[in-house]
């Protein structure tokens, strides 16, 4: 696929889909419609149309454009929006504004927080683009491209509510002059509403085909995250949603953690976004950004890991530590290491451990690290967390859902299962498995405790700007000067 793509963008995004550079991402300038009335005639056609918009996720490597613009990055960034604003990780420096994400001080003029927001509504626009010409598709492929494209509109909403509240709400590509639908914010309740009837749409169409593409396991996956995570939570959809993937057979935990993510689409991957390395066009630059001992990135380590964190891995990673993070020169020598690297991306899948420096490969820059969004040992966990409902539990069930993730760890399965699973275990076994994933943030807000463990971790770290409001980043002021006042503001 990943070849494809880049052969789909080459031959058709610069006319077909709204530019990054477009003042108005959220609908297509009036040629660009033309050109897709024309474009959209067969069933290839349209099957062109659902890959590009796994482009639009893959983002742009910072290698091939500077990153001083707004460039649809896709995920590229999003560990800044998230990892870096939970008690995971931080920038190495203070200097420029990526470092305002983990100081809690990001504004409304923040370049990648902006890149971000774009990057989720170019996905969105151009899933509804394929909607609106779906039906010039084979009619046996139809019901599949359909569920496929809301699938990835519903992604790309739920990450957009999660980081920003309630925000515009298209489920049609929208004329120019369409300015209340384009720029109106849409009560949370609503959005949570349809990113659900997108996602149910995937649990019916779609099959277990595909790893790098949207697949009934997915949508399943996805929407028992939603389902736990909306304003009233749905915990009896989520337990049935985590129980038909562990229940198909279809996915299991790998048995070397290290191989979760250096043998790529493997049987814990449910959704992966593929990367190629060497290939500025294919690769991603946030492995080597990630690096610091031995420099590799354009930055000087942008995902280094907090104290706290190394000494939750060091009680409860078991053998997932030595995968996560790697202390180098005299930080491999403190108790607890200060400025350790985050290892479950490195470029190249390079071996650290017969020596004391990293060693990235000719091209870290370009590496070919698939982003790994949705994976087995997840959906388990999650389902320990739907049984719980909020609440610690004694629940079998829950326990050995739980128990599966520790073991594999390298735990015992019988002195170390707990009488009873409190939240505050669950967050932990999250914390200590999904590393680095970007979930943390969001396992904090879903469980109702972000406030008292972000605060917490703001004062110990010194960030006297942090307070309730920074949960929420501030709407993007580029999005609010286009939409002439009718876009409203976070509190700050």
């Amino acid at each position: 696929m990943k070849k494809y793509i880049k052969f789909l963008i080459f031959t058709i995004t610069a006319t077909l889909f709204v530019s990054c550079n477009s003042d108005e991402f959220l609908n297509p300038l009036p040629d660009t419609v033309i050109v897709a009335e024309t474009f959209f005639q067969t069933d290839a056609d349209v099957l062109s149309g659902v890959i590009g918009i796994y482009d639009a996720i893959q983002g742009v490597n910072e290698n091939t454009q500077s990153s001083s613009v707004r460039f649809n990055r896709g995920v590229q960034l999003e560990y800044l929006l998230t990892e870096h604003r939970s008690d995971n990780t931080r920038s190495k420096t203070l200097e420029g504004s990526r470092a305002d994400f983990h100081r809690y001080i990001v504004e409304p003029e923040n370049i990648q927080s902006e890149d971000y927001y774009q990057s989720m509504y170019e996905i969105i626009f151009r899933a509804n683009n394929v909607l609106k010409y779906v039906a010039n598709a084979d009619a046996s492929n139809i019901n599949k491209y359909t569920a496929e494209a809301k699938f990835l509109r519903g992604y790309a909403y739920f990450n957009l509510v999660r980081l920003y509240g309630a925000v515009p709400l298209l489920t049609k590509v929208a004329t120019s002059d369409e300015k209340e639908l384009l720029f109106t914010r849409v009560d949370l309740a609503k959005v949570y509403e349809q990113i659900v009837l997108d996602l149910q749409e995937g649990t019916t169409n779609l099959d277990n085909t595909h790893k790098s593409r949207a697949s009934k396991a997915a949508a399943q996956g996805l929407l028992a995250k939603v389902y736990l995570t909306q304003p009233t939570p749905n915990y009896v959809g989520a337990k049935q949603m985590c129980e038909a993937i562990i229940n198909s057979g279809d996915l299991a935990l790998e048995t070397d953690f290290r191989n979760v993510f250096y043998n790529e689409l493997n049987n814990e991957i449910i959704f992966a976004i593929q990367y190629a390395s060497g290939d500025p066009n294919e690769s991603q630059g946030f492995s080597s950004e990630f690096t610091s001992y031995k420099r590799q990135g354009r930055q000087d380590g942008l995902n280094i890991v907090n104290p706290n964190l190394a000494v939750d891995f060091m009680n409860n990673g078991g053998n997932r530590t030595g995968a996560s993070y790697a202390a180098f020169g005299d930080d491999a020598n403190l108790p607890i290491p200060e400025d350790a690297e985050v290892i479950k991306f490195l470029p190249l899948g390079s071996d650290i451990s017969d020596t004391n420096l990293p060693i990235y490969g000719d091209q870290p820059g370009n590496a070919g690290n698939d982003w790994i969004i949705l994976r087995y040992s997840d959906v388990l966990l999650m389902h320990a967390e739907a049984i719980m409902q909020g609440n610690d539990t004694n629940d079998a069930n829950a326990l050995d859902s739980f128990m599966k993730v520790k073991v594999r760890a390298g735990f015992d399965a019988i002195t170390d299962r707990p009488a009873v699973l409190t939240v505050n275990t669950l967050l932990l076994e999250r914390r200590v498995e999904l590393a680095f994933e970007n979930h943390r943030f969001f396992d904090l807000l879903r469980l109702g405790v972000a406030h008292d463990v972000l605060g917490a971790h703001a004062t110990l770290k010194g960030y006297t700007s942090y307070n309730i409001r920074r949960l929420l980043l501030p709407i993007p002021s580029r999005e609010i000067n286009l939409s002439e006042g009718l876009l409203t503001q976070n509190p700050q």
